[in-house]
């Protein structure tokens, strides 16, 4: 079973250090925008045809791992009640 940490890198040279798919120079972040605007993982995969099914899971256990970090949450909502509103 491959893990995230297999597909999933950073590097500063590279997106100024975003993680991003392995291989490639598409961000974790321009997938889940592109999810956030309605594109399906079947549309994604036929526009970008060197992704993976595999490619797409590894970014969505990324992000649950980044969500289960306990310091991450509270710090974004620490931030969150200091915002204007």
């Amino acid at each position: 079973m491959t893990t995230w940490q297999e597909r999933i890198v950073t590097s500063p040279e590279t997106l100024f250090g975003k993680p991003r798919i392995r291989g490639t120079r598409i961000g974790v972040e321009f997938i889940l925008d592109l999810l956030a605007s309605g594109w399906s993982e079947t549309q994604i995969l036929e526009n970008y045809p060197h992704l993976t099914q595999a490619d797409l899971q590894a970014v969505f256990a990324f992000v649950r791992d980044c969500m289960k970090d306990e310091t991450f949450i509270m710090q974004a909502t620490a931030e969150a009640a200091q915002a204007p509103a």
